[in-house]
């Protein structure tokens, strides 16, 4: 009887120092989980699609030297606006041009801005320019077919509408020829490679990725409309420190080297 009694004490302690150990490991693999995600920042950057190519690569590297996850969403910069106005969350904004930081820094929304490079608005038509398209006013002969940005979408949209009234082109004479209207100044490029347009205004970065089916026409400096991209941290942000830090990156000396990589003016056009 005593033995039985000594077997079944020795079970019920093994038990017990198993349940214990399994315990123990629960609490130590949850532990290291929520260590991991509390030490680790991830930041919302709201990012214009013309600037993805050099923004995905600044990314990369900005995250193998930094203890941050940057979650981009890349879409026209109007479009992002209105997602920042409506969920009151996020980290950075940068969009196509300037004055959507403007915007949103007169409702209160922005904590600071700096400058990241420039846009240069050109015409890019397809290789060969068969239409014989010199100039803006070009546009507006009859029998084109065109593909230009939303202007209530995308930056390049509105800056568009700004290059046609600078060369006074009416209105009416360019939409007879509109045939496509985009979201992104990307779909834009995209339209010219496959052929579904014949010319088009894009930023000088864009156009640069296209340099078997397309061709570019310049835009004479005083008809021209030069965006300034900035990058600007949001009074939303719940990791200020580490957004401002990601701004910092952007305009390195690293940083600048990527814009130039992928063909982004980083000095002001004069």
């Amino acid at each position: 009887m005593a033995l039985l009694r000594r077997c079944l004490t020795v079970v019920l302690l093994g038990s017990v120092a198993a349940g214990g150990l399994l315990c123990a490991g629960c609490h130590r693999e949850k532990g290291n989980g929520q260590g991991k995600s509390a030490t680790k920042p991830k930041l919302l950057l709201y990012c214009g699609a013309g600037i993805r190519p050099a923004v995905a690569e600044i990314i990369e590297a900005f995250e193998k030297k930094n203890n941050v996850t940057i979650e981009p969403d890349y879409a026209g910069a109007n479009i992002l606006l209105s997602r920042i106005k409506l969920t009151k969350r996020g980290d950075l904004y940068m969009p196509g041009d300037v004055r959507y930081v403007q915007q949103a820094d007169g409702e209160g929304l922005i904590a600071s801005s700096r400058e990241a490079c420039y846009f240069v608005p050109v015409i890019l038509v397809r290789r060969g320019n068969p239409k014989k398209i010199h100039s803006v006013a070009d546009l507006a002969r009859e029998g084109l077919r065109l593909g230009f940005g939303d202007p209530k979408a995308c930056a390049v949209g509105r800056v568009t509408t700004e290059i046609l009234r600078r060369n006074r082109v009416k209105p009416g004479d360019i939409e007879r020829n509109v045939v496509f209207r985009s979201l992104t100044v990307n779909e834009l490029g995209v339209h010219i490679k496959v052929g579904k347009i014949d010319a088009t205004i894009v930023w000088d970065a864009i156009a640069a990725h296209y340099p078997k089916e397309g061709e570019i026409v310049p835009i004479p400096k005083d008809k021209n409309v030069v965006s300034t991209v900035p990058v600007a941290v949001l009074r939303s942000s719940k990791h200020p420190k580490e957004a401002a830090a990601f701004q910092e990156f952007l305009l390195s000396e690293e940083g600048r080297a990527i814009f130039a990589k992928h063909h982004y003016t980083t000095e002001a056009p004069r």
